[in-house]
């Protein structure tokens, strides 16, 4: 397939040589940027290309954004409550001060994604790969992180009261700051089952 730099001008001659300057100059450019791939004024739907977009402020609740492309994208203080991101690649996407409210981010690749402040109350994060990922003062209320990779993930002032822990049993206690600190097991859960109530009858 020809390319714009299959047609550089021919020829030594002097008059030549500023248009050849100018479409070598093109190639580079055209060299060092690519192809363009993600389009950001594509609608949100399901298996979109976000890639890089900066997408802040924007009204997304609701949408369907199942295994969508957006690493490197930037969704600083959008509004995403309930939005569907299951399985995005949503590596080192930025969702700062987001509203993620009841969102679904099931198996999501969020790798060094960063959520600062970010609003994750009655998320699904199952299955979720966060490592290395940054919750700093994120709300993770009653968010369900069954599954999910926390490996080398900031945490450090994050809200977990109500949360349901990785390993899909402990629940955090409402003093879980920072970390999960898991409610003690219910009595009846330990003790075992008493004889039967007589019947009179």
């Amino acid at each position: 397939m020809r390319t714009v730099c299959d047609a550089l001008p021919a020829g030594a001659g002097v008059r030549a040589r500023p248009a050849r300057a100018l479409f070598a100059g093109l190639c580079l450019l055209l060299f060092v940027i690519g192809p363009a791939r993600a389009a950001c004024t594509d609608l949100a739907a399901p298996g979109v290309d976000w890639r890089r977009c900066r997408l802040d402020g924007a009204a997304l609740d609701g949408v369907d954004l199942t295994g969508a492309r957006i690493p490197d994208a930037s969704f600083q203080r959008a509004q995403l409550r309930k939005a569907r991101l299951i399985g995005v690649d949503g590596r080192r996407a930025r969702f700062i001060s987001a509203d993620l409210r009841d969102a679904i981010l099931d198996r999501a690749d969020l790798v060094s994604a960063d959520f600062t402040n970010a609003d994750l109350r009655g998320a699904s994060l199952k299955q979720a790969d966060l490592r290395r990922a940054r919750l700093f003062r994120a709300d993770l209320r009653d968010s369900d992180l069954t599954g999910a990779n926390l490996e080398g993930a900031d945490l450090l002032h994050a809200q977990l009261a109500g949360a349901r822990w990785v390993d899909g049993t402990s629940i955090c206690a409402p003093d879980s700051v920072g970390r999960c600190h898991p409610l003690p097991a219910s009595r009846d859960a330990l003790s075992p089952p008493g004889p039967s109530p007589l019947v009179r009858e």
